[in-house]
């Protein structure tokens, strides 16, 4: 049987479960810089699973500050299949409240001037992205989340800002008008990144808050929103364990050959040091 490895992607204290075994911090050395710290290894129930706090452990590291390169290129060198991105997010929806989960299935870039694919230089390489997360993950998350309880909403457009400032008025409601569900900073080169390296990708979105868009009778307080972070954060380490769980040994998605004839460069003009730059990535169709 296959070992299944899951990457997680998302707060510091994610890895922080009991129920894990051979808890131990490896450093990945990338050739494009460092991750955003130390990727945790676990073992659960025969599954190992890697941790990348995405800002760092303290969340020291800005949106617009993460190495999303050496993050995906890390999870892909020690062998990771599918990865799970926990992000908290702004809701753009009424219906969406303050600890509900959102399993979006597209993404809109709203960032400015993040290194988003690891081509060039040399290589030309077009992924197919209409369909930006794994389909089967999605559903396994989303299944995972609701046996435990929460609300689910699945499907929705996660829109992409730059940060670190929040949204205006103005922008927010903009936004609602295109029709996105919600918003966040950090998905966004990730997910693109993910599909490069033939990973698959899906996001369990927390909703802590709505957007600026919405003004209650009374204002949200601090303690109001730490509290939804707070049982956020519960809420995903259960919904991440029953999740892999689930997953299947074997891929069979798109997402597994999703290089598959989308490098246009020909072979021969490609210089063999970028080629070894990037043989975790596409080194089988080297």
């Amino acid at each position: 049987m296959k070992n299944k490895i899951i990457g997680v992607i998302g707060g510091s204290g994610l890895y922080e479960m009991k129920e894990l075994a051979n808890v131990k911090k490896v450093s990945v050395s990338t050739p494009f810089g460092r991750p955003s710290d130390k990727l945790v290894k676990g073992e659960y129930r025969g599954t190992t699973i890697y941790f990348l706090p995405r800002h760092g452990v303290g969340h020291r590291i800005l949106p617009s500050e993460i190495n999303f390169r050496a993050n995906i290129y890390a999870m892909k060198s020690v062998g990771v299949q599918r990865i799970i991105s926990v992000s908290a997010v702004g809701s753009m929806r009424e219906d969406i409240k303050p600890g509900h989960v959102v399993v979006p299935d597209q993404f809109f870039d709203r960032t400015k001037g993040r290194a988003s694919t690891f081509f060039g230089e040399g290589i030309v390489g077009h992924i197919m992205f209409a369909d930006p997360t794994c389909a089967y993950s999605s559903e396994i998350i989303a299944d995972a989340a609701k046996e435990e309880g929460a609300t689910v909403h699945e499907g929705g457009c996660y829109i992409c800002i730059e940060g670190p400032q929040f949204s205006t008025r103005a922008e927010s409601r903009i936004y609602r008008q295109w029709g996105v569900d919600v918003i966040g900073m950090t998905n966004i080169p990730e997910a693109k990144l993910a599909r490069e390296a033939e990973i698959c990708y899906a996001t369990m979105a927390l909703a802590t808050d709505y957007d600026c868009w919405y003004e209650p009778e009374e204002d949200v307080s601090v303690d109001a929103v730490v509290a939804v972070l707070k049982k956020n954060a519960a809420l995903a380490k259960r919904v991440i364990l029953r999740a892999v769980d689930k997953f299947k040994e074997e891929r069979d998605c798109s997402c597994e050959s999703a290089l598959k004839n989308s490098i246009i460069t020909d072979p021969k003009k490609i210089n063999r040091a970028r080629m070894k730059k990037l043989k975790a990535i596409m080194g089988r169709y080297s």
